[in-house]
């Protein structure tokens, strides 16, 4: 007696019967939700940065960011002048400052006299800032020494050598 291991008909599987439109093959996972709340959440916010970022220019705004800028804008050089004795009444060669404002750049020999400055300390909360550099650029390697202030300071600068001084009372020459 030879035992036969009989075959699923047609419209039968493994599992049982197959019903019309049922896959055969591996199933999908349902399509979720939370994934199309995550896309939408995440274009709501960009959207809402979007918005923010570009209002930041807008009318309302434009008298108060016109007065920020104003005051954190460069302010110009101070150059002093002195008149000689004489009866013709022209001035002496321009020549650097002994003092100066707290806040600008200058240039040791050009703008203010090589020596040591002396200042009161911050003009508002934020503290006062000094910076010696060897040059110009900006760059942090041209920094040769710098400090914030919460009170009074001093500096010695160099000839040749650039001072930047933001938030601080003026500057006045000590020795």
């Amino acid at each position: 007696m030879t035992m036969r291991t009989p075959r699923p008909q047609s419209g039968h599987g493994p599992n049982g019967p197959l019903g019309p439109g049922t896959p055969t093959g591996p199933g999908r996972p349902p399509r979720s939700r939370k994934r199309w709340l995550q896309y939408g959440a995440v274009a709501l916010i960009s959207l809402a940065l979007g918005v923010g970022i570009g209002s930041n220019g807008s009318s309302a705004d434009a008298g108060t960011k016109a007065t920020d800028d104003a005051e954190a804008g460069p302010r110009p050089t101070v150059t002093v002048t002195e008149t000689t004795g004489d009866s013709t009444g022209k001035d002496k060669k321009e020549g650097p400052a002994d003092h100066f404002s707290g806040e600008g750049e200058y240039v040791v020999g050009e703008d203010i006299e090589a020596g040591t400055y002396r200042t009161a300390g911050p003009e508002g909360g934020f503290g006062c800032y000094w910076e010696r550099a060897k040059d110009a650029s900006g760059e942090f390697g041209s920094i040769i020494a710098n400090n914030n202030l919460q009170g009074p300071g001093r500096v010695t600068l160099h000839q040749g050598e650039y001072f930047k001084t933001n938030r601080c009372q003026e500057w006045k020459k000590v020795g």
